[in-house]
């Protein structure tokens, strides 16, 4: 499962891109916009500045030295992302979206839980942890939901596959090592006295994020099937369902004095605050359909590939765009996670294409990321 970024992703199942295949204005008469919507190059490009605009500005959000209200960030960010869904729905771009049904809104409640659990713990190691650090750990959710699926639905995990494992846990162990050695010998931006501990409180978070990350995908594979439930349902349930939980522990768990509030919303940021956390409400849904659309447009192989290089621009643009300090070894971790990407997704590729040779005597064994890929969109 490509991990996208990022746990905001996990707010949505692809969407079914509209019209896909369609010819509009008929055979050599395509218009502009068919063109562009059946461009694999376009699509690639827009997955790629989605993941890596959102990862920005998530980080840029919570990154303040005052920053303390999560939950009503992600709050607003779920209500903007339903707001967009419906919107999609009433307008005809969205199709086949029923209505919000009780019954099925209370089984579905838990694994809800299950993702702001997720979202919080993400945007928490991200406040504390530069976005190269972040992008490097979060290989490591694939780790715990690959063998999770061993556990619960006779997944398998083959000697290239655990290849790739090691390299993310090796780059991860790089990371943390550079991370940790450039605070305190003084070379991080954020040169104090607590710098180690602040670091410390930023990989619980991310280990909290990990496994909040795997059991979301994992309860919410089998709650899928159970449901029956298509794309743009799990879509509007998993936001719809999210609301209640983060308004109600942002009132009862965060202080909305109007000093705090000043605090987290200064009137020199305060424009540039909101017009963020709405466009990162926006671009969770534009992401799904990304990953749709690249998917229709070239293949989950070539998706898998992109999701694997991806890592290397979004480690580069926190870098970029953060004060993230360049060490040779936060370098060299970021270069071993981007390998272990690619070797994980040629895993892939190998694991399908052995697939494909066995008979058809029993259902085949399928990649951790490729079956909850299947249930999601059955």
């Amino acid at each position: 499962m490509d991990k996208k970024n990022e746990d905001y992703s996990g707010r949505s199942i692809p969407l079914r891109s509209v019209g896909a295949g369609s010819s509009m204005g008929g055979p050599g008469k395509q218009s502009a916009f068919a063109r562009v919507e059946n461009s694999p190059g376009f699509s690639v490009l827009a997955y790629c500045m989605a993941s890596i605009s959102m990862t920005i500005v998530n980080k840029y959000i919570v990154s303040g030295s005052q920053w303390n209200m999560n939950f009503l960030y992600l709050a607003i960010q779920s209500a903007v992302c339903v707001v967009t869904v419906l919107a999609g729905k009433y307008s005809g771009f969205i199709k086949e979206l029923g209505d919000f049904d009780w019954q099925k809104g209370k089984r579905w409640f838990p694994i809800s839980a299950l993702l702001v659990g997720m979202i919080y713990t993400g945007a928490k190691a991200l406040q504390f942890l530069s976005v190269p650090v972040y992008t490097i750990f979060k290989n490591l959710t694939i780790i715990v939901i690959a063998y999770g699926e061993v556990l619960w639905f006779g997944g398998q995990v083959t000697p290239l596959t655990l290849a790739s494992f090691g390299l993310m846990v090796l780059s991860s162990v790089i990371a943390a090592w550079s991370d940790i050695r450039a605070a305190v010998t003084g070379v991080h931006p954020a040169v104090a006295t607590d710098a180690v501990s602040t670091l410390n409180a930023g990989y619980a978070w991310m280990g909290m994020n990990v496994i909040c990350s795997a059991c979301f995908v994992l309860g919410m594979r089998k709650v899928i099937k159970k449901m029956n439930f298509k794309d743009k349902d799990t879509m509007l349930y998993n936001n719809l369902l999210s609301i209640p939980i983060l308004v109600v522990c942002s009132l009862l768990l965060e202080d909305w004095s109007s000093e705090n509030l000043a605090r987290n919303f200064p009137p020199e940021t305060r424009k540039s605050l909101m017009i963020g956390i709405i466009y990162s409400g926006v671009i969770a849904i534009f992401i799904s359909y990304c990953s749709a659309w690249c998917v229709r447009c070239t293949s989950s192989t070539t998706y898998s590939m992109v999701g694997a290089l991806n890592k290397l621009p979004i480690a580069v643009a926190g870098l970029v765009f953060f004060d993230a300090p360049v060490t040779f070894g936060g370098v060299s971790a970021i270069g071993i996670g981007f390998v272990s990407g690619l070797v994980y997704a040629w895993a892939k590729v190998r694991q399908t294409a052995e697939n494909k040779l066995k008979l058809p005597t029993s259902q085949p064994v399928m990649s951790a990321s490729a079956q909850s890929s299947k249930d999601a969109n059955a």
